[in-house]
């Protein structure tokens, strides 16, 4: 599955492209606990469709009902706004957030977008499919978007003149190993919005690949993680347990700004990948801080798919800016315990 924001802007662009009208709602503020972030945005076509989400259901049902009158049967277009963008709150009163889904409390504000330009929106995605960060800024008199190539993430800002919010190139994964625990790893990846590559050398791991929408490559991992050009919005994955496939990767991988970086193992496998490349490839306890294993968090888990559920949580987590409690570390969990590690235990690490 594609990032949700390139859906999203692809959906609206190609309604706009065949002539009809349609709205960008962005949430912009929240008061008390919200179903969707800030930043959170949602396409409407004139019709009534919908992608993407600004909460649970509710308010994108009346949006619907609002702006084409669909549930109601009036003509089409009647209550779509031309002009300038406006700004719509939801919640305020109990009653309200009781009535659209909201916790209690809670109130979300959407900046209403009407008929964006279809070529601006080409432009956006076309630089999101280079890889590239985009700050798209818009005047709130008039509705006119500026685009500029941005240096880093930044939140979504809105002032009494404009909101600026910043778009960035999908998330990536790069695994390396094809083996079953990859399969379903790269799965989950790919529905929270991930690009994945998997790289393996070994045809007959290779051959087996069954994972639709993920790039495979057979290059060497360590030449694979070079390509790949990793960025703050990339993770990288060893899963093979072959020092010689993992351990030059894992180096190269240090040298870049990628987000999460580890290998699967117990915790006897994790120390004596330290030590090899503490004694053979010139790294120390510092340099090594980076590296996460037994990577994952502690769940109990012993089959390859809830292995992947516990990495892809320790991921997620990472990305999000998440900061896990120390008895959720596995080898801190397990140490408590007293669980013996050992190489037998690499599927029962997590």
């Amino acid at each position: 599955m594609e990032n949700l924001d390139l859906v999203v802007l692809r959906a609206l662009k190609d309604w706009r492209l065949a002539g009809k009208r349609g709205l960008l709602a962005t949430v912009v503020r929240t008061w008390g606990s919200s179903p969707r972030p800030i930043g959170s945005t949602m396409a409407l076509c004139e019709d009534g469709s919908v992608v993407g989400s600004v909460s649970g259901g509710c308010i994108e049902d009346d949006l619907i009902y609002r702006f084409t009158k669909a549930y109601a049967g009036a003509p089409q277009n009647e209550d779509m706004p031309h002009g300038a963008p406006r700004f719509l709150k939801y919640g305020i009163k109990a009653d309200e957030a009781h009535r659209f889904g909201l916790p209690c409390g809670g109130t979300l504000e959407l900046l209403l977008e009407f008929d964006p330009d279809a070529q601006a929106l080409a432009t956006l995605i076309a630089s999101l499919e280079q890889g590239k960060l985009m700050q798209r800024s818009v005047n709130l008199a008039d509705g006119v978007v500026t685009l500029r190539e941005a240096a880093q993430p930044e939140a979504l800002a809105v002032s009494d003149t404009e909101l600026v919010n910043t778009f960035g190139p999908e998330y990536r994964m790069l695994l390396i190993g094809t083996g079953q625990l990859a399969e379903y790893l790269a799965t989950m990846a790919l529905f929270n919005g991930f690009a994945v590559t998997v790289c393996d050398p070994r045809e007959e791991y290779r051959g087996s690949w069954s994972v639709p929408g993920v790039k495979v490559v057979s290059d060497m991992p360590d030449d694979v993680v070079l390509a790949f050009k990793a960025d703050r919005r990339s993770c990288i994955i060893a899963l093979t347990h072959d020092p010689k496939l993992d351990d030059l990767a894992l180096l190269e991988a240090l040298e870049t700004e990628a987000f999460y970086i580890g290998a699967i193992g117990s915790r006897s496998n994790n120390e004596a990948r330290h030590q090899r490349m503490i004694e053979h490839l010139g790294q120390t306890r510092e340099t090594l801080q980076r590296l996460r294993g037994p990577i994952g968090i502690f769940i109990g888990s012993k089959t390859p798919p809830e292995i992947a559920v516990s990495i892809m949580a320790e991921v997620l987590a990472v990305k999000n800016g998440v900061t896990l409690p120390r008895d959720m570390e596995v080898a801190y969990a397990k140490n408590n315990a007293g669980v013996a590690s050992s190489g037998a235990d690499v599927m029962c690490s997590i």
